[in-house]
């Protein structure tokens, strides 16, 4: 990454260099410019650069005349929480995602506690281009106040949508690589509430990462020979922020991040359709009560995320929609369609019962809550899925050349249907490519996905030689 990258919903880039403090003061100041009267609540994951960014962001913003809210080391999806929770105008959470150490970002959230969509974007990049800062005088300055109580809501909203007592019957054992990210500061919580035996690896969120902060295969060798060990039912690795999360299942085998939407929307359907008994508590006379009920409704994927979605929408009669990908974009479709449940194939599942942000606390109690009401493991229920092979490729590309390439390749293909609603895609009838810019690097990715991994192997080779 060569240059600071402004996406659809924030920004990325290397500290010290492509983002500076001027960069996130002036980057903070302009998205303030566009938000209602209000307070701006500001989070951070654990990287080191993460304090220094949050003082120039929360002084940038009392210098406009804005009220801070200061939370502190919280993830992403506490923070939509968050900013519902306290009234207020808006939220900056200081992030990197996946990016290694040496990486920091902003990313933007709008009153409903959701990262802003495009057009919001589009006018908060205007004014940071346009470098107009607007300084208050010394009697108009924001104060900057101290959010003691940052989870408890996050975790009522999670709890309330899962069978607790089943999942608490089953003491499962659990293996949680928060990787010195923030997820267990909610994640260790979590799992004693639902009274899991859990060992958690890299808890203390001090933005050290044990490994590359991606959860990928090749990121996560060690932790599946940790798997490997017998000792667990599932292992969860999130990502430093915790809005994504992949399964290894109980013999360390990599599931993946595409099928912790898969394996929670399949659940969440079953509950929809009736198939399974609802969650209950014993209410105060001793009777009981239902504690949360799914209904039927439409489903939103992004245009790079697994089709086992579709055919598992399709069992269930249920309808579908794809969206560009960008977990703003997915949110924008959600709502417009009115969608109970929607995600990214990167293991961000969306749960409007809980918040219109990737939630990686959300796909881990759905997939125990999955675990608990089949009586499966969780390599059974991976397996009882449609089998479809998903390779995920990509190439250094300036983002400026991206386009007479898409083209180039549309030539290449303009007698199979394609579409440009992100990027290139390619449908092969049996299989399905997709070649797109990044919104947060300076790379292509290519996307395929068939009935095996050959055949997906084979159709990103095909690729790769036309560009």
């Amino acid at each position: 990454m060569s240059d600071l990258i402004i996406s659809v919903s924030g920004l990325r880039g290397l500290v010290g260099e492509t983002l500076t403090p001027e960069v996130a003061m002036r980057y903070a100041a302009a998205f303030a410019g566009i938000l209602p009267p209000g307070g701006i609540v500001i989070t951070r994951d654990s990287r080191a650069s993460g304090a220094m960014l949050a003082d120039v962001i929360h002084a940038a913003l009392n210098a406009v005349g804005r009220n801070t809210f200061d939370a502190g080391i919280t993830a992403t999806p506490t923070t939509g929480i968050l900013v519902r929770q306290l009234s207020a105008a808006g939220g900056i959470q200081i992030t990197a995602s996946h990016n290694p150490g040496e990486f920091n970002g902003m990313k933007l959230f709008s009153s409903e506690g959701r990262v802003i969509p495009k057009d919001i974007g589009e006018n908060v990049l205007k004014r940071y281009n346009e470098k107009k800062l607007n300084w208050v005088n010394f009697d108009s300055i924001g104060k900057r106040l101290v959010c003691k109580n940052t989870i408890t809501d996050h975790q009522k909203a999670i709890i309330e949508t899962i069978n607790l007592n089943a999942i608490a019957d089953r003491k499962f054992r659990v293996l949680l690589d928060s990787n010195h990210g923030v997820g267990a500061l909610l994640g260790a919580w979590l799992f004693d509430e639902l009274e899991c035996n859990v060992t958690i690896v890299g808890e203390e969120p001090t933005g050290h990462f044990l490994h590359v902060p991606e959860p990928t295969s090749e990121n996560l060798t060690q932790i599946c020979d940790v798997a490997k060990s017998g000792h667990f039912d599932v292992a969860f690795c999130q990502d430093p922020d915790a809005d994504r999360v992949a399964i290894v299942d109980e013999t360390g085998r990599y599931i993946g991040e595409e099928l912790t939407l898969a394996i929670s929307l399949e659940h969440i359907l079953r509950v929809a359709n009736n198939e399974l008994k609802l969650g209950t508590d014993i209410d105060s006379s001793g009777g009981s009560k239902h504690l949360f009920k799914r209904k039927k409704g439409a489903i939103v994927i992004n245009c790079a995320t697994s089709r086992v979605n579709e055919d598992i929408a399709k069992r269930y009669g249920v309808p579908i929609f794809r969206s560009a990908v960008g977990e703003a974009n997915v949110v924008d479709l959600m709502l417009k369609t009115d969608a109970i449940f929607g995600g990214e194939g990167n293991g961000g599942p969306i749960d409007p019962s809980v918040g219109l942000v990737r939630d990686s606390f959300v796909g881990m109690v759905q997939v125990l809550d999955a675990m608990a009401a089949s009586d499966k493991k969780i390599s059974e229920i991976a397996d009882s899925l449609p089998q479809y092979s998903l390779v995920k490729r990509k190439a250094e590309i300036e983002l400026s050349k991206v386009p007479q390439l898409l083209d180039k390749v549309a030539d290449v293909f303009k007698n199979l249907p394609c579409d440009r609603l992100d990027g290139l895609r390619i449908d092969h009838g049996d299989a399905w490519v997709l070649l797109r810019g990044s919104n947060t690097e300076s790379i292509i990715r290519i996307f395929a996905e068939a009935p095996d991994e050959k055949r997906a192997n084979d159709l990103c080779n095909e690729i790769e030689n036309l560009i």
